[in-house]
């Protein structure tokens, strides 16, 4: 009687499997040219969709280059900044929209740190300082990318000495759509002591980019601490507490609500550019952040295994990048929430570390989730 029945189980059993398959492999991924850089080297994009989000990311910087949402009303927009040409992402990368930031997200002060007893001199590209892994960090280079399911693999290989730092660093970035988010996921390995930092630098507009300032956009923080900054944005190595400061984002607050208030910290960031502490201390994924823009109703919530998150509220966009579909970007049109280790952590022995050794793997996570919401 078992044996007869074998084969029906078997057919059963092969259907729950290749269903399980299709639930799990539910996004379409596909690959099309996106033109080719200044030396000839071919750039991809690929574009994963699931029905509900839509992200396209090409191997040049690893640059989120669009990522389509819905409104409370279902209407599909762009939420983030960004360019329609390679051309333009070459031409003008200084904004960093959309890019893998490495070796090293934020600022080293005075372009060196000291690791193993030898001092490491890295190119300046900000001021007096190195800025998201100097002027042509891995957001200049091309990735390999692989089609993975549901999303893209992309790898790069820095070599040792790249930008000034010690190492052959491979890295690896994947990104996914999981659910209603786009999941990144960081690794890396090197062949000798170094530091690494990664992050992505989006842009989000939730109204949809290009279509006005960010300061309605109410914004939540889990963190009772930042780490506050000198007149070059380098952090001081405190960790101050955000009660009773404009920098206090643990109930909402619109975004412009206290961006112009009478504090040192404001005047020299020209609003927010400063890296929160985050409660959650980076030992497991937890959510970091969220915002929720009025007019829309899309909400994003910021989940990520790191233990700082820099907001950046765009304070230097001016009104001098034409963008997508020929949007001008004006000051404060959208807004960074970047995951990271802390700015300058080489150089403070207070901040959690930032070393990578042989043998260790490094690796992170960061979900940008969305949904929407009526309040």
């Amino acid at each position: 009687m078992l044996g007869r029945d074998l084969p029906g189980k078997v057919a059963v059993l092969l259907s729950v499997i290749l269903c399980a398959s299709a639930l799990q492999a539910n996004t379409q991924v596909t690959k099309a040219s996106f033109g080719q850089t200044p030396d000839g080297t071919p750039v991809d994009i690929y574009t994963l969709a699931d029905g509900k989000l839509e992200a396209r990311i090409m191997t040049y910087g690893g640059i989120v280059v669009s990522l389509r949402v819905p409104d409370r009303k279902g209407k599909m927009d762009d939420v983030v900044l960004g360019y329609d040409s390679l051309d333009k992402y070459v031409a003008n990368n200084s904004p960093h929209f959309g890019a893998l930031i490495g070796r090293y997200g934020n600022r080293i002060a005075g372009g060196k740190f000291t690791l193993d007893g030898k001092t490491y001199l890295l190119p300046k590209n900000d001021g007096d300082n190195t800025l998201h892994g100097g002027p042509h960090g891995f957001d200049t280079v091309v990735w390999k990318g692989k089609a993975i399911q549901n999303g893209v693999e992309l790898t790069y290989v820095s070599p040792d000495g790249d930008e000034g730092f010690p190492g052959t660093l491979t890295t690896v970035v994947r990104y996914t759509l999981e659910e209603s988010g786009l999941r990144i996921e960081y690794s890396a390995t090197t062949d000798r002591d170094t530091v690494v930092n990664l992050t992505n630098h989006s842009y989000f507009n939730l109204a949809g980019q290009g279509s006005g300032d960010i300061l309605k956009h109410q914004l939540q923080i889990n963190s009772s601490r930042f780490t506050p900054v000198d007149s070059r944005l380098i952090p001081t190595g405190e960790l101050r507490p955000v009660a009773k400061t404009p920098f206090d984002f643990r109930t909402p607050h619109a975004i412009g609500e206290r961006i112009n208030a009478d504090d040192e910290q404001i005047r020299y960031g020209r609003g927010y550019d400063h890296n929160w502490v985050l409660d959650s201390g980076g030992s497991k994924l937890a959510e970091a952040a969220e915002a929720y823009d009025p007019s829309s109703g899309r909400t994003l919530k910021v989940l990520t295994t790191q233990p700082g998150l820099q907001f950046y509220s765009g304070n230097f966009l001016d009104g001098s990048i034409t963008g997508k579909g020929g949007r001008v970007y004006g000051k404060r049109y959208a807004f960074c929430l970047e995951t990271q280790h802390f700015p300058d952590s080489p150089n403070h022995q207070n901040f959690p570390s930032t070393e990578l050794k042989p043998g260790e793997k490094y690796h992170s996570m960061t979900i940008f989730e969305f949904g929407t919401a009526s309040r």
